[in-house]
């Protein structure tokens, strides 16, 4: 069967997709220039952004010993390429927010700090030129998280440019299973040689980006087209995890953890670039295109909570530099709001943990997990879903 959407389509309530998926409009590559973290310098095109991270770390000879600075509101998926190396993650302050707090992160430096991790979240730019001051003061290394900010731009740079490396999640931007860079200006990245995952991984991440575009009502003739043959796939499946077992050194799965919103990190993908279909979308992409409807759709959805009780954007203003991954919605009662945009059939996202501890140190990264919620603003959606998406969050606020 087809991944079908969580909440069934109808004709008062549309199957609205959380992630872009794919459709002719994604395909046809429109004149126009659009800053994204690739044209920052050399890049290697790798499977995720949390690969992106481990190469970073071990390019940067980050080792047992060594302590690597984290936001205190991160993904869960941001430690285990820290903790691969052998080395400790030490977090640090973050503001409601999710701006750093340079003094809490100077603090925190000490004789084994090697790396700052500088987070762009939901793509809004951190005080880049001040962490990369400060990492310089302290000859410390800066990895730029761009894994929420793969287009966009600050001061005129394209995200990325302040780091030694940056590392990117493309999949969060465009309609692809796997997807993300590793880029740097600063540093050669000869040492990156990427391989191709194999026959496996290529016909999977192919049929997921078909299956979840055929899911949400796009490509509907070429879905009538490939019924069939899809029909079959299962025992495709069986026939190539049986040959990808015979094969030493492989990964245990035919696609990493990150592709299936999964946390875990497998090392065996470091030496894997991303697939020949993300690479193809990613060829025929308009960065300004996506830019503008992203921003579009941002600009919708804040309208429609503006001066509601107990809900606001998280940042009051969009950027005209700024490429959204989603739209965070700050809520006074986030689970309640949460439930009822659910059951409206409203996709949405939980982003984030905060360290555990008494100390009131993460209180605001705590407040942000719990508090912040996010929704579409994806450049695939239709007006009528965007319209539609617009007036659910609204009733639902209201109710």
């Amino acid at each position: 069967m087809l991944a079908a959407p969580p909440h069934p389509a109808s004709a008062a309530r549309p199957a609205v997709p959380l992630a872009p998926v794919l459709s002719l409009a994604a395909l046809r590559c429109a004149a126009g220039d659009g800053a994204t973290v690739l044209d920052v310098g050399s890049a290697r095109l790798v499977s995720s952004g949390r690969v992106a991270i481990a190469l970073a770390l071990r390019e940067l000879a980050v080792g047992p010993g060594d302590e690597v600075l984290l936001p205190g509101y991160h993904s869960p998926s941001m430690v285990p390429p820290v903790t691969w190396r052998g080395a400790a993650p030490v977090f640090y302050r973050v503001d409601r927010q999710a701006g750093a707090d340079l003094d809490d992160i100077a603090a925190r430096i000490g004789p084994r700090t090697r790396v700052l991790v500088m987070t762009h979240f939901f793509g809004f730019p951190q005080r880049a030129a001040a962490l990369r001051t400060l990492c310089d003061a302290h000859r410390i290394a800066l990895l730029e998280d761009c894994a929420h900010a793969f287009m966009g731009s600050h001061e005129g740079r394209p995200l990325g440019a302040w780091g030694d490396y940056a590392a990117a999640s493309i999949m969060k931007f465009l309609p692809v299973y796997d997807g993300g860079a590793l880029v740097s200006a600063r540093r050669s990245l000869d040492r990156v040689e990427l391989h191709s995952a194999g026959a496996g991984f290529e016909i999977k991440t192919a049929l997921n980006n078909l299956e979840r575009s055929f899911a949400y009502g796009r490509m509907r003739m070429l879905h009538a087209g490939l019924w069939l043959p899809l029909r079959g796939r299962d025992v495709v499946w069986k026939a190539l995890k049986a040959a990808r077992g015979r094969r030493p050194g492989a990964p245990a799965a035919l696609a990493p953890a990150s592709s299936d919103s999964g946390y875990d990190f497998d090392p065996a993908w470091l030496d894997k670039r991303m697939s020949l279909g993300a690479r193809l979308v990613l060829a025929r992409s308009s960065p300004s295109r996506i830019a503008m409807r992203r921003r579009a759709h941002y600009l919708r959805l804040a309208e429609a909570v503006a001066g509601l009780p107990g809900v606001r954007p998280l940042h009051a203003q969009l950027d005209p530099e700024t490429c959204p991954w989603l739209f965070p919605l700050v809520a006074q009662d986030p689970d309640g709001l949460a439930l009822r945009l659910r059951r409206a059939g409203v996709p949405l996202t939980r982003f984030g943990s905060a360290p555990a501890g008494n100390d009131g140190a993460f209180a605001d990264a705590a407040w942000l997990v719990h508090h912040v919620l996010g929704l579409p603003c994806h450049q695939e959606l239709g007006s009528d879903e965007i319209d539609w998406l617009a007036g659910a969050l609204r009733r639902a606020v209201l109710a």
